[in-house]
């Protein structure tokens, strides 16, 4: 079963540059209405783009949107940005949980302030979001949740990499396999999804290697194309943890050239190299 997602109504949390923007660019694309809770309100010299101008880009791109500036650790900033949704558009038909925090220290070296803020806006974030838009996907005939977030595995080499970070990201992947199983009844189906490779954000060029690392890595669209296609398939795929790539192959897209990396794209963080 196929759904379509115009005239549906997704919020997510974060949106205003990278993945989390390509992904509403494209679902205005497909004739979403979408609701952006984002902090970037003013430019930033070090990061592009802002929650407004993020809105222009999904109008251009043929969908409607409306931004609301807040904090997803926040209840009364999620409370009105899933207010501002339903009353603008109707109601929330989509829930992506997309802001996320990235920071890849050791144990010994990561500050406490730095940890809580991992946890706050991923595993956290990705609770509240829910539980707040909760009342209006219960309403929805078509109400999915998509967390951006890796499958689970407790090979040793994942878990001693980087505890903290690890911990904030699988947090976001239980949550999400448990509102499968808590809101089956109800018709909402819930799925994460994860990039096979680095993916070209400014979060990969700041952080982990600069224009190096950028030049192995894929667009955001190929996240974007993958979130499209997981949220217009039926109820009955609930559960699942996926990768882009197999989102893709599956929708008979085998040809990923057009999304860069190279020939030997860097894998991601919890993506085994020799699968």
């Amino acid at each position: 079963m196929t759904a379509s997602l115009r005239g549906r109504t997704i919020l997510m949390s974060g949106g205003s540059r990278g993945i989390g923007l390509a992904i509403a660019v494209a679902a205005g694309r497909e004739g979403a209405n979408v609701a952006l809770l984002a902090k970037t309100d003013q430019p930033d010299p070090r990061l592009p783009g802002t929650v407004h101008t993020a809105v222009a880009e999904i109008e251009e791109a043929g969908g409607k949107a409306v931004a609301i500036v807040g904090d997803v650790r926040e209840p009364a900033d999620v409370e009105r940005a899933a207010t501002t949704a339903a009353q603008t558009f109707g109601g929330i038909d989509i829930v992506v949980n997309n802001a996320s925090a990235l920071n890849t220290s050791g144990t010994a070296e990561l500050p406490i302030k730095r940890y809580d803020l991992m946890q706050q806006i991923n595993s956290r974030g990705t609770f509240l979001l829910t539980q707040t838009a909760l009342p209006h996907l219960r309403k929805s005939d078509a109400a999915r949740i998509l967390t951006l977030s890796p499958p689970l595995s407790l090979d040793p080499k994942w878990l001693g990499r980087f505890p903290a970070y690890m911990l904030s990201k699988y947090g976001m992947s239980l949550l999400t396999l448990g509102f499968a199983e808590e809101f089956r009844a109800d018709g909402i189906a819930a799925n994460c999804l994860w990039p096979e490779t680095t993916i070209a954000t400014a979060a990969v060029i700041n952080l982990l290697g600069g224009d190096e690392a950028a030049s192995r890595s894929r667009t955001p669209e190929i996240m974007a194309d993958a979130a499209v296609a997981v949220l217009k398939r039926g109820p009955e795929v609930t559960g699942r943890t996926f990768l882009d790539v197999d989102v893709l192959a599956e929708e008979g897209v085998t040809d990923l050239s057009r999304y860069g990396g190279g020939d030997e794209p860097e894998m991601d963080f919890f993506v085994e190299r020799d699968r």
